[in-house]
């Protein structure tokens, strides 16, 4: 294990100067932009986003210091292999799922929180613990946009994880986290599951979002982070259709025509980029989708630049 107790070794190894690292530290207000993102039903997702400079000091940390913390194997996301079917595939053919949301879990992850997981007193020296905090922090709260979130949030939830993951396992439930989204399945009474799930977030000082709480059991439609999980992983047939029309008329009256009938401001490298990207989601959960190779095939034939 790396200590870093003095202030040239966190230099040497992040690759930015002590004056570098400090000043951006006092001034983090300036290396941020807000950004509002549509979440849908009219209301947005607001990310304060760093600077090329912040980002880049930020993924040093993500890299060096922080992707060799530990987490929790109930964690599904923000991690090697991890995925949105990594997340639903455990649950897939179970009698209930029960699905939970922490609510506003970004802005309850404060200073105190990630100065004491995430650089620990044991590994750094105090001067560090302080810097490396405030390197990663805006506002007092995570923030979204920034590459260090995601891998400290999985810090910050590792002992809730395997608290909760190995009370499951003793329950015969199945138990996966996704970012801020926790689903189980299973032979069980949700209720246990939520009061227990609530009484461990609130020691950490999170919520529960009751607005999100969903209990599906057999004869209902199934979904875990967006995949169907009735029987096995599949993609909605919603998603699939949509998708399906998109590529259909790009190959009728091709990619830039198509563009243009949609009123679309992108390029058809971009586009076709991004429906590659899509094509390629749902060969991920339905592997031996034969259409879906198909429209793959094409698009791999479409022009790059």
């Amino acid at each position: 294990m790396i200590v870093y107790q003095e202030l040239s070794s966190l230099e040497k190894d992040l690759g930015f100067s002590a004056r570098a690292l400090y000043s951006v530290s006092y001034h983090r207000g300036a290396h941020y932009r807000k950004v509002r993102l549509p979440k849908g039903g009219g209301t947005f997702r607001t990310l304060f986003v760093p600077d090329d400079f912040l980002k880049a000091i930020q993924r040093s940390i993500a890299n060096h210091l922080l992707a060799g913390e530990e987490i929790s194997p109930f964690a599904a996301a923000y991690r090697p292999g991890g995925s949105t079917l990594r997340n639903a595939r455990p649950h897939a053919g179970r009698p209930v799922i029960l699905k939970l949301d922490v609510r506003q879990f970004f802005d309850h992850i404060i200073y105190p929180m990630v100065k004491e997981k995430a650089f620990p007193a044991e590994r750094y020296s105090e001067a560090n613990r302080v810097l490396l905090t405030m390197l990663c922090m805006y506002q007092d709260a995570l923030p979204q946009g920034a590459p260090t979130s995601p891998a400290i949030s999985n810090i910050i939830m590792r002992d809730f994880d395997n608290r909760v993951g190995g009370w499951c396992v003793k329950k015969g439930i199945t138990y996966t986290r996704y970012c801020d989204d926790m689903t189980f399945s299973g032979n069980f009474e949700p209720r246990e599951v939520i009061w227990l799930v609530r009484q461990e977030l609130r020691k950490m000082g999170f919520f529960l979002n009751d607005k999100k709480t969903v209990i599906a059991r057999d004869g209902q439609r199934k979904a875990v982070t967006g995949i169907i999980v009735n029987e096995k992983p599949n993609v909605s047939a919603e998603y699939r259709r949509r998708l399906r029309q998109e590529l259909y008329f790009c190959r009728k009256y091709g990619v830039e025509e198509h563009i243009r009938r949609q009123g679309l401001e992108i390029s058809a490298p971009g586009y076709t980029a991004q429906l590659l990207g899509r094509v390629n989601y749902v060969l991920q959960v339905v592997p031996g989708n034969r259409e879906m190779r198909e429209y793959r095939d094409w698009l791999l034939r479409q022009p790059r630049f």
